[in-house]
């Protein structure tokens, strides 16, 4: 914790930043931490259950069923399968938004950046047409017919998606998804009062919401993106809060749908836009992102230098960086949204305007985005965006620490980018692994959250000793915008790994952790892993490869946990996900599941125990193909 006055805020491995929150006069989720931190340990061992009005019912040694009769299994069980369904339902409605927009690029002649991640697709899906809008069209109703099917008739692009072995293992278990979001809503049903008992069959649901999640969600969005926004290029970026520019008018943007407000991006460069900033004295428009949806930006902006000023910081920066007073106008479309920053957007007088009533926020206008009529809601955001800044800077003074991040960020690495930097090849990357010089690869990846050890501490302390083992870190979410603002993404830090891979990054001018952008792009890593199957032949579980959420935070996670251990990937948390009442779920998802998929869960809140268990499994997997 850092004390400052009265004021007590959690700590942060971005010392910067926790300095600076320590110092505002403001309440953020850094303060909060403390007058939270007595938990309930019915609700962190998953054993409280309030479906129906006998309860909330709260499982002990000495009441050790509720009410009902349901047992700490099934309550525990049921309570995390309700977590995943939620958390899938979350992604599958990112990229419903997407295909839907994507859809309608095709039927309006909209621009195509990304040709060949659209000829990608077409092909993936077995789709003919020359004509470029017409193929759009047919790709994005593939996937909307997918996700629209009923829970009884199988989603058809599983299986172009999915590397063939694992494909063949889900079906041997009976986990291939149907109607992606029919699925959710059985899911619901089936976790309702005085229905499913079973623990393990409720587990086995979860991994079949984890499927639908990590290969339509994550994977279908990034690459329907693509299409719609331009394909990731590797290089150097701004990030931190350096990359507010006072001298214009800056939109803030939080969520997860970044082709919702690709018209308004574009629209921002146009002359007659710009003269509406340079008349009230700005130089233009620029775009700040945080959360998710600026780490997307952050991945693509090779094609957005002009509009797209960087990436300020995670979900856990966002309260921080509307003190900054530079900030003009937020606009959201989802979730990593936090509530938090309602009170302090009225305190800086700075408008917040949502465009899906899923993310709404209390004292924000609503706009419904519509595709057809964008042109009109891009105006009306803008013209909003004019009258803060106007009426705001007058008011409001302007105190950014611009010692906060760093400019030499490698971004834009994607599954493409990658490895058309090795030469159009995996082999260059599968060598040096195969020689030892880069032991092993750990995804780490997801939220960012503020009680593993303070904000971002877990996930850069665990970082850290990964790259100091040799081992090279791929990452992807609110992690990123973590490791990047403390330096782990520019190639400096290659001094802070082992002499091996240390000396691989000199010779590429590369970090030892590479920023695969937002949570979304965790479906690019699953590309990555499947490509590097498929050129060595095995399956994905036997690779030198890990994963680690250290510092989950959402519903959402527990979905993304979900397709790793379906991929047959370890997963370390190091906080459970509320399952540890019940020794069957615990049992099941730590131990049994590794002969079921070749998944397994990893609980351990230590830095250097969770590093040692991870290199353990890498280690083994390498004997077990042969490397030294």
């Amino acid at each position: 914790m850092n004390t400052c006055g009265n004021c007590t805020t959690c700590s942060s491995a971005d010392k910067v930043l926790e300095n600076f929150i320590a110092k505002v006069d403001v309440e953020t989720s850094h303060h909060r931490v403390e007058t939270q931190s007595i938990k309930c340990g019915f609700g962190q061992q998953g054993v409280c259950c309030r479906l129906c009005a006998n309860g909330p019912c709260r499982i002990t040694p000495k009441s050790p069923r509720g009410v009902c009769g349901a047992n700490a299994d099934t309550i525990v069980a049921r309570n995390f399968l309700r977590a995943v369904a939620a958390g899938a339902g979350c992604y599958l409605h990112i990229v419903e938004s997407t295909a839907l927009n994507l859809k309608k690029t095709g039927e309006n002649n909209g621009t195509i950046k990304g040709v060949n991640a659209l000829n990608h697709l077409a092909e993936l899906f077995d789709i003919e047409e020359a004509d470029m809008h017409k193929k759009a069209i047919l790709v994005s109703e593939a996937v909307l017919k997918d996700l629209y099917k009923p829970r009884y008739e199988k989603m058809e692009l599983t299986e172009k998606m999915a590397y063939a072995p694992r494909f063949k293992k889900w079906q041997e278990l009976n986990i291939l998804p149907g109607g992606a979001k029919s699925e959710v809503f059985d899911a619901v049903v089936k976790t309702s009062t005085n229905l499913n008992s079973d623990p393990v069959d409720m587990l086995l649901n979860c991994l079949n919401l984890g499927i639908s999640t990590g290969l339509y969600g994550l994977t279908l969005t990034n690459l329907l993106n693509d299409v719609m926004l331009g394909e990731p290029v590797i290089r150097p970026a701004k990030v931190g809060f350096k990359v507010v520019d006072s001298d214009y008018i800056n939109i803030m943007i939080t969520g997860h749908q970044h082709s919702i407000f690709a018209h308004m991006q574009d629209r921002l460069l146009d002359e007659d836009i710009v003269a509406k900033a340079n008349a009230i004295g700005a130089k233009g428009f620029k775009l700040v992102g945080c959360t998710c949806v600026g780490q997307d930006l952050q991945l693509r902006g090779e094609h957005y230098k002009d509009v797209f000023s960087g990436h300020a910081g995670n979900n856990f920066t966002s309260e921080a960086l509307i003190t900054t007073g530079g900030i003009d106008i937020i606009l959201s479309e989802f979730n990593c949204t936090l509530p938090g920053i309602e009170p302090i957007a009225d305190e800086f007088q700075v408008k917040m305007i949502c465009l899906d009533d899923v993310a709404k926020k209390a004292n924000a206008d609503y706009i419904n985005y519509s595709y057809e009529e964008r042109e009109e809601i891009t105006l009306k955001i803008i013209e909003e965006a004019v009258k803060s800044y106007s009426d705001r800077r007058k008011n409001v003074g302007i105190n950014i620490p611009m010692d906060h991040g760093y400019d030499d960020v490698i971004t834009g690495v994607s599954e493409n980018s990658l490895r058309e930097f090795l030469g159009g090849t995996w082999k260059p990357l599968v060598d040096l692994i195969a020689s030892g010089k880069i032991k092993g690869v750990a995804g780490v990846v997801g939220c960012s959250n503020l009680t593993a050890k303070g904000h971002d501490v877990f996930t850069v302390e665990l970082t850290k000793e990964l790259i100091k083992r040799d081992i090279i870190v791929l990452s992807a979410g609110c992690s990123s915008g973590g490791l990047e603002n403390v330096g782990l993404m520019s190639p400096s830090a290659a001094s802070l790994a082992g002499d091996n891979l240390k000396a691989v990054c000199e010779s590429l001018g590369i970090p030892p952790v590479l920023n695969f952008g937002p949570c979304l792009a965790i479906g690019r890593l699953e590309i990555v892993a499947s490509e590097l199957a498929k050129y060595l032949g095995i399956d994905i579980p036997e690779l030198p490869l890990v994963l680690s959420a250290p510092q989950w935070l959402e519903e959402q996670a527990l979905a993304d946990g979900a397709f790793g251990l379906a991929l047959g990937l370890p997963l370390h948390l190091a906080i459970p996900p509320f399952i540890t009442g019940s020794k069957v779920v615990t049992k099941v998802l730590t131990e049994d599941l590794k002969d079921i998929t070749g998944g397994q869960l990893i609980l351990e809140d230590d830095v250097i125990k969770a590093a040692d268990r991870l290199e353990e499994i890498i280690l083994n997997r390498r004997n077990s193909l042969g490397l030294a």
